[in-house]
C-alpha cells in the first residue's frame, strides 16, 4: 500500500546533476556525522552531508545498492565482505548493514531528508541476477522455490545462462518473475519514497532468446505501469 510522503517530491530538475554514492563510504569516517549514524542511512541525513551536496549543486543522489545483499562465499572464506552490494538476496528490504536500530523506517527518513533539501533519490538496483550464483552456488531463495521459472537455463537445464557474468540470469520473461520485479520497484517508490532507478546491466533485463529487444516485455511493462512510467 502506498504511504504518503510527509515531504513533497522535488520537481524534476531541468539540468540534473547526479552524485553517485555508497552509504557507508559517504559517512563512515565523516567527522561531522554523529558516530552512531556513521555508515548508516541516518548518516546521510546529517546537515553537513546535505549542505555539501546542495552547495555543489547536486539535484539527484544515486545510491549504490541498498537492497538486502550477501557476501560471496569465496570472499567470506577469506574473512572479507562484499562492500558494493551487487549480490541481492531481498528485493523488498533495505540492507541491514545500513540500519542503526534495524528499523526500515530509517530508509524512509533518509529519503525525506534528501527531499527536504530539494534532492531526488534514485537507487542502483540489481534485477539481472541474484546472489545464488551458478549451479554450484547456494540454494537461498528462488532456486529452491522454482528454479526453471526464476532463472534462464541452458539447453542442459543443469546449467544456467549467465549473461551477467555472475553465474545466473534472472528470467524476467516469465510472467511471475516480471510481476515480482515490478512489485519490488513499486514498493520502493510507493512505500519507501524513491524517485527513480538505475538498472545494473539494464540490457540484460530486456533480453529474449533471440537477444536484446528494445520493445521487450520488461521495458514495455515499465512504460505502461502507472507508478513506474515516469
Amino acid at each position: 500500500t502506498a504511504v504518503p510522503l510527509t515531504v513533497p517530491r522535488p520537481s524534476p530538475p531541468e539540468s540534473p546533476l547526479h552524485y553517485e554514492m555508497h552509504v557507508k563510504g559517504m559517512t563512515r569516517l565523516h567527522p561531522q556525522v554523529e558516530p552512531e549514524h556513521r555508515g548508516h542511512f541516518l548518516g546521510l541525513c546529517a546537515p553537513a552531508v546535505l549542505d555539501h551536496l546542495t552547495r555543489i549543486g547536486v539535484t539527484t543522489v544515486q545510491l549504490m545498492p541498498v537492497q538486502d545483499a550477501i557476501t560471496d562465499r569465496f570472499l567470506a572464506e577469506k574473512g572479507l565482505v562484499n562492500y558494493w552490494g551487487y549480490q541481492t538476496l531481498g528485493f523488498f528490504a533495505p540492507d541491514p548493514r545500513f540500519l542503526g536500530d534495524a528499523d526500515i523506517a530509517e530508509f524512509r527518513w533518509m529519503v525525506e531528508a534528501f527531499h527536504s533539501a530539494g534532492i531526488e533519490v534514485i537507487l542502483d538496483v540489481v534485477y539481472n541476477h541474484t546472489c545464488e550464483g551458478s549451479q554450484l552456488g547456494p540454494t537461498l531463495s528462488f532456486r529452491g522455490l522454482d528454479n526453471r521459472s526464476y532463472y534462464r537455463l541452458a539447453p542442459d537445464p543443469r546449467y544456467y545462462i549467465a549473461d551477467t557474468g555472475c553465474g545466473n540470469t534472472l528470467n524476467t520473461g516469465h510472467p511471475m518473475v516480471m510481476r515480482m520485479v515490478l512489485d519490488s520497484l513499486r514498493y520502493w517508490v510507493e512505500v519507501m519514497g524513491v524517485d527513480g532507478f538505475r538498472f545494473d546491466l539494464a540490457t540484460v533485463l530486456a533480453r529474449h532468446p533471440g537477444g536484446y529487444r528494445r520493445d521487450g516485455a520488461f521495458l514495455s511493462a515499465l512504460r505502461q505501469d502507472p507508478v513506474l512510467r515516469g
